[in-house]
């Protein structure tokens, strides 16, 4: 299927001749596509959309491809227009040599690793990390078409969300023949490595330690937890930004003006639907440019002939609302709550309802955020304000109650509260000193005293329990001096309360 997607043809097309063919020959499901399907889906789409194909460059020339089939050849001939209409505008536009590559200087200086590589043919195993829409597959396609002898390489691009095992061993397998025949070597492509499990991801390792492949990986995933250390230490990491505007308001210009891959010359785009695509993408182009293209493509079918302006409003409907990169169950997750945290541990109340803003913008859940309202409450507040765990377990029962978009209010309420509030992390260490002592054995073998235990029957009461026990109401200045903790552990203090506390919270750490 993927080599009829790569002809041009869309997925349920190929998946459709695939079917009606057997599914045993690429070059049978071509020739159904074009005999059968083609000449009906022609006639219907120029009926219905006349004007859609304007907003594509014209072309004469024709493209070639060839289908392999046994030992067998056919070469069929598909104009660019009828090709390219199956690719959206992110796709037609990828860079396709590392000058082409916009926004990843950090990774293409003159010095870099990449650099390098390319001017000595030598290209070593790489794992590309970074958010979608930054280059990552451009990069690695483009390092091929940059290297000094790009014959010497055969690309091979598989995707971990449609591939398995099975489709790695045969691209090895073929490598491993190209490699004996001194022909070829292979580069294998893996888009979406972190879908691999461990076992999948353990399938490259002999083959990437014995150079059977050149192994480049993508993911948007931290490979810190989501790939397998042995793969990490066969691999160099790199890590790509998000674009900045101006990268994209450069990659969208490109778009504009390109006379072969870009919009037609008949489309007009203003500077300030290029300003607005370029600061509402958050950072991806290929979010920029499907959202360019829609835009065209809305254009052409309002104007009908002639010059077509796309408008401001235009690029507001095809992209809807602004575009947040943020994943709750992946890194921006994370980073984002931590930011929360952090912005409200260091009482900036501001910062902290913005981060707030974005985590639920992007989709979080509210009782999450409340349960770490929560947490925040007792470990960074503590009793420097006791009253501060009332209010976020109130902030978390009205968050249930309300749900969203109601209960914003009440999370930005509890945040402000907590980011302005007096800070302690007394209990916080008390408890964790505590937890350290237990687990490192101290006084494990040591019972509780006997006077802190309690004597319900006559039998314990003989054998000493709760003996010389002095109950502090009835006697305050003698139970002061009563000790409470295990012989061994009477030099411990846990709880450090800082002098000049209120006499009521010295009090709680006196009951503590």
């Amino acid at each position: 299927m993927e080599q009829l997607v790569s002809m041009g043809f869309s997925s349920d097309l190929a998946a459709e001749a695939l079917t009606a063919t057997g599914g045993d020959s690429i070059q049978k499901a071509t020739d159904w596509i074009l005999s059968h399907h083609r000449s009906s889906h022609q006639s219907s789409t120029a009926t219905s959309q006349p004007k859609l194909d304007r907003f594509l460059r014209p072309n004469s020339k024709t493209l070639t491809s060839v289908v392999g089939d046994g030992d067998s050849n056919k070469r069929l001939k598909l104009s660019p227009s009828s090709h390219r209409q199956h690719q959206p505008l992110s796709e037609r536009m990828r860079p396709r040599t590392l000058d082409d590559v916009i926004g990843q200087d950090h990774l293409l200086s003159p010095a870099s690793l990449l650099r390098s590589a390319v001017d000595s043919n030598r290209l070593p195993s790489i794992i590309f990390w970074g958010p979608p829409g930054t280059g990552k597959t451009s990069i690695a396609k483009s390092l091929i078409n940059s290297c000094k002898d790009p014959s010497q390489y055969r690309f091979v691009s598989l995707s971990a969300v449609t591939s398995g095992v099975k489709d790695v061993r045969d691209a090895v397998e073929t490598a491993k023949k190209l490699n004996l025949e001194g022909k070829k070597r292979t580069v294998l492509f893996m888009d979406e490595v972190h879908r691999f499990n461990k076992s999948q991801q353990d399938s490259f390792l002999p083959v990437i330690e014995d150079g059977s492949i050149l192994f480049i990986g993508a993911t948007t995933e931290n490979p810190s937890f989501h790939l397998i250390t042995p793969l990490l230490s066969r691999c160099r990491v790199l890590t790509l930004n998000p674009l900045k505007p101006n990268h994209v308001e450069t990659l969208l210009r490109r778009a504009v003006d390109d006379s072969d891959r870009g919009l037609s010359n008949s489309v007009e785009v203003g500077d300030s639907v290029i300003e607005f695509l370029a600061n509402s993408c958050d950072g991806d182009a290929r979010v920029a440019l499907n959202a360019l293209e829609i835009s065209a493509t809305m254009a052409t079918a309002r104007a009908g002939s002639g010059v077509v302006a796309v408008s401001l409003d235009d690029a507001k409907e095809a992209l809807q609302s602004k575009h947040l990169a943020y994943d709750k169950a992946g890194e921006q997750h994370y980073n984002l709550i931590s930011a929360l945290h952090k912005s409200m541990r260091g009482g900036d109340a501001n910062a902290a309802i913005y981060w707030l803003a974005r985590m639920l913008e992007g989709g979080e859940e509210p009782l999450y955020i409340a349960r770490r309202l929560i947490r925040f409450a007792s470990e960074d507040v503590g009793l420097a304000d006791p009253s501060a765990l009332t209010q976020a377990v109130a902030c978390y029962q009205a968050s249930h109650f309300l749900g969203m978009p109601e209960c914003n209010v009440v999370l930005a309420q509890c945040t402000a509260y907590l980011a302005l509030a007096p800070k302690s992390i007394a209990v916080y260490r008390a408890i964790e000193s505590a937890r350290k002592v237990v687990k490192d054995s101290v006084g494990q073998n040591e019972g509780v005293p006997l006077h802190l235990r309690n004597a319900p029957t006559k039998l314990m009461k003989e054998l000493g329990y709760g003996k010389e026990y002095i109950y502090p109401p009835n006697d305050p200045s003698s139970a002061a001096e009563q000790t409470y903790l295990p012989s061994s552990l009477l030099h411990y203090k846990f709880l450090e309360w800082p002098e000049g506390a209120s006499g009521d919270l010295q009090d709680q750490e006196h009951r503590l």
